[in-house]
């Protein structure tokens, strides 16, 4: 790596904590900035709103990052990327949904928005490297870059699983080795305006938390509809009716609107028959699934050990991999998996070593 001074870093800000403090550590260590704030979409006008603060992308998130970069010295930029997030985040996000799936909008974003699109934008700037405030690490390893998990309290490398392996080379994560009650310290010190910003945990395109009344604005936008269909028991009866498959989620418990006298959940999403099929704790355990879009930072292998999460923060569980080509991998679980869905995101970690990921496709599948 060249001198810090000598090296430009696009640092993504969202207008929070987070990512204002990545630039300013970045700019303590003696690089040369430059802010970029993405406008990915437009959120709508709530006139129920009462002025708290919101997720990332609205007019007040980028002048919060504009003034930290005016209170740290460096150049800043509002970049309109909304085409490239509603072609590669929302409308995935939407037809996953409408074809009974379970997508990661988050980890899409990373992979084809941020370390893709924005990244070609930096290099345009003139950018060595691009810097995010994510809570993770990297390391190189025999010519090889890896991402590291982060604090434990916070960590985001299930979301990063499928950075582009050259582009990761040319990432930095100022923040990995800090946890948020530090973060929000260094930010109060040095008096960012950000400092005492909370932070969203919904999805920022669904604020309010409920994906259901998102994709219902964005079907009637295409004037699309659901077609609602038969809710089938665990013992293979009707035992009501659904509105749309796209309502429901593998795992699902709460609000399905049906009383059996025992615990049920949504076992799995029936699209030839518009089926919503509902099962027991034990109809739910999974041990085989089949993957696409496999993405690696190590030497590709035809069989591997490892370990797989397939939400985040669940519970991380041994696996047997094999490469099927096409970029298609077998996953053996080692111990069942609850809930696993089409199209999750299964993170592959040797210890807390991010070695690649790729989005589950069909479970049961050998």
């Amino acid at each position: 790596m060249q001198k810090p001074e000598n090296t430009l870093v696009a640092v993504a800000m969202s207008g929070g904590v987070d990512s204002s403090v990545a630039a300013l550590l970045l700019h303590r260590a003696g690089y040369r900035l430059v802010g970029l704030t993405m406008k990915l979409w437009s959120p709508p006008v709530d006139p129920c709103d009462e002025g708290e603060d919101k997720a990332c992308c609205t007019a007040d998130s980028a002048m919060d990052a504009k003034r930290v970069c005016d209170q740290i010295g460096i150049p800043h930029f509002t970049l309109d990327m909304q085409e490239d997030f509603e072609e590669r985040v929302i409308n995935p996000f939407y037809e996953a949904y409408r074809n009974g799936e379970t997508p990661n909008p988050c980890v899409n974003c990373n992979s084809f928005v941020k370390w893709d699109a924005l990244w070609d934008r930096a290099q345009a700037l003139g950018a060595d490297y691009i810097a995010t405030g994510h809570y993770a690490r990297t390391e190189n390893v025999d010519g090889h870059t890896f991402i590291l998990r982060g604090d434990a309290a916070k960590d985001q490398s299930y979301f990063l699983w499928g950075v582009p392996a050259a582009t990761l080379a040319r990432t930095l994560f100022p923040l990995g080795h800090l946890d948020k009650p530090s973060i929000r310290r260094l930010a109060q010190e040095s008096g960012l305006r950000t400092a005492s910003k909370p932070e969203s945990q919904d999805i920022c395109f669904v604020p309010k938390g409920n994906y259901r009344t998102f994709i219902d604005a964005y079907a009637a936008e295409k004037g699309e509809t659901f077609t609602g269909g038969p809710v089938i028991g665990p013992d293979g009866n009707q035992v009501g009716s659904h509105d749309g498959l796209a309502h429901y989620t593998i795992g699902q418990r709460k609000g399905l609107g049906i009383a059996l006298g025992e615990p049920i959940y949504v076992a799995r999403l029936d699209r030839e028959k518009n089926a919503v099929i509902l099962g027991r704790s034990q109809d739910l355990q999974i041990t085989r699934f089949r993957a696409d879009r496999l993405n690696l930072f190590e030497e590709p292998w035809q069989t591997r050990e490892c370990l797989v999460q397939f939400r985040y923060r669940s519970k991380q569980v041994p696996a047997r991999l094999e490469y099927l080509g096409n970029a298609e991998v077998s996953v053996t679980l080692l111990e069942p998996g609850f809930g696993v869905s089409p199209g999750q995101s299964a993170a592959f970690y040797d210890g807390d070593r991010l070695i690649g990921g790729a989005r589950i496709r069909e479970t049961g599948a050998a």
